[in-house]
């Protein structure tokens, strides 16, 4: 499992349509598998999961993109998974990594 957070500012909508796209984008196997939002007193917030293949791992990878907003302030939270073959210990994580990239990447963007 592999973890990126930051803080942002922006238009949340905008904001959203663009990590979506980015990820979709960034890798032919990218794929949008289902989402969860909320609001409550101005705050709103989305949970994204994305799956990809991995030819690095043979395998594929998950990962969990949350956005939280408040006014034109930002929190964004990617966190993946899979990607190992171990049975006892995660190895080959490699995967995970190269996926956290592209989200890292679209982060420094914005």
């Amino acid at each position: 499992m592999a973890k990126f957070e930051c803080t942002l500012q922006g238009d949340y909508d905008q904001a959203l349509r663009y990590f979506h796209d980015g990820i979709l984008k960034g890798s032919m196997s990218a794929s949008f598998e289902d989402e969860s939002y909320f609001q409550s007193f101005g705050v709103r917030c989305t949970v994204r999961v994305y799956e990809r293949y991995s030819v690095a791992g043979s395998n594929r990878v998950s990962l969990t993109l949350t956005l939280v907003g408040d006014e034109e302030k930002l929190f964004l939270s990617g966190i993946t998974a899979g990607g190992s073959q171990a049975v006892l210990f995660k190895i080959n994580t490699w995967g995970e990594e190269a996926f956290l990239d592209c989200l890292r990447d679209l982060a420094r963007q914005w």
